[in-house]
């Protein structure tokens, strides 16, 4: 994984516009939050799709690129004063902080925008089927759009300090967090040319990763170190916002991300070997302490 990630990290530095190119702040800007930090755990996740149904990892180029970057650019967004407001992101200062809150708005949008440009880009960069390239652009539409992450986050935002139902927190987390991963996951599957069967299973690998992933993030927020995560802790708390610690507990929400990943390693049972990565990040994703 640490190998894949110097991977990803070089994919990124090449996409994206150099920091000279006019206007300079702005690409100063998107590189600093994008470049240099970060788990990647969106790019993994579609070159292990695309690694477990046969396919090779380097047609997932451009999904990679495209992943991380909406992924930063929510980043962006999210710590914004009129959103979360928080001043510290992956061990150093927010955008907004070093840039201004204009700067990091249209750096967020820059990178929105830039990753559908390297998607449509994928047939004459990276030999992708146009067919294929149209269907990782909707996955990614969809998982980043009003009915996946956009909508999500207005949810989180319209429900703080409120108690919450189950159905409406895992909601905000299906939408929030884990269609992103949905996307970076069917798409590296579509990449790696995936029957029906194989992408039910990738489905059904997604939705509970992305459901531990959230739920672990929840209780790291209540029992994580600033220095270890790179972030503020207690905010969630701070925001009245509703979680699975608030609303079952420690233990039991720990129990639930557990079982979740049990779903993602018997969605991978009729998998070969090739699958090796999306097991070990299962694995990975509630034993994190970051």
């Amino acid at each position: 994984m640490k190998q894949l990630v110097l991977e990803i990290e070089a994919i990124l530095d090449q996409v994206l516009p150099p920091a000279q190119t006019v206007p300079a702040v702005l690409h100063e800007s998107m590189r600093y939050s994008t470049l240099g930090g970060g788990k990647r755990l969106r790019a993994l996740l579609a070159m292990g799709a695309c690694a477990a149904v046969g396919g090779d990892i380097n047609n997932t180029s451009g999904l990679v690129a495209a992943i991380e970057m909406v992924q930063a650019y929510s980043l962006i967004h999210d710590d914004l004063p009129c959103m979360d407001d928080d001043d510290l992101r992956r061990g150093k200062p927010s955008n907004h902080v070093v840039y201004g809150e204009a700067v990091a708005l249209l750096a967020g949008d820059a990178l929105l925008t830039e990753a559908f440009a390297e998607l449509a880009s994928m047939p004459e960069k990276y030999g992708v089927a146009y067919e294929t390239t149209v269907q990782v652009i909707g996955e990614l539409a969809r998982g980043a759009g009003s009915l996946g992450m956009v909508g999500g986050q207005v949810m989180d935002i319209s429900s703080q300090d409120q108690e919450l139902a189950e159905d409406t927190l895992r909601y905000i987390h299906e939408h929030k967090t884990g269609a992103l991963f949905k996307a970076a996951l069917r798409g590296g599957a579509l990449l790696g040319g995936a029957n029906p069967e194989e992408l039910n299973q990738i489905t059904r690998y997604a939705e509970n990763f992305g459901l531990a992933f959230q739920i672990t993030d929840d209780i790291l927020d209540e029992t994580g170190q600033t220095e270890q995560l790179g972030k503020a802790v207690k905010t969630d708390q701070l925001h009245g916002k509703q979680t699975y610690p608030r609303l079952y507990g420690l233990e039991k929400s720990g129990e639930m991300a557990e079982r979740c990943v049990m779903e993602c390693h018997d969605a991978l049972n009729g998998f070969s070997q090739k699958a090796g990565l999306l097991r070990e990040l299962a694995s990975f994703i509630i034993q994190r302490d970051h």
